[in-house]
């Protein structure tokens, strides 16, 4: 699974979405707002963190999600952590 780019970032983040909050992969876009769009709670996004956190080898601050708004965000944050884990 390669997280090289935001766009596979995307897919994976897709597949993530489906699985853990049993959404339909059409309602899933990068501009797709997790709180308003999707009615994700806190205890979800504690849940997609921790699948981040597997994911990307790297913790999830509560302060990295304070910030996020869209899914767009959310493969920005990925994408940092991916980056980060690179260079350490």
């Amino acid at each position: 699974m390669s997280l090289e780019t935001q766009a596979e970032i995307f897919e994976v983040l897709r597949e993530i979405m489906c699985e853990l909050f049993e959404l339909e992969a059409s309602r899933i876009q990068l501009n797709t707002r997790l709180y308003d769009d999707l009615e994700i709670d806190s205890i979800d996004a504690v849940d997609l963190m921790d699948r981040i956190r597997k994911l990307t080898g790297k913790k999830v601050s509560p302060e990295d999600f304070k910030s996020v708004v869209t899914l767009q965000d959310i493969v920005a944050t990925i994408e940092r952590l991916v980056q980060e884990k690179a260079c350490a």
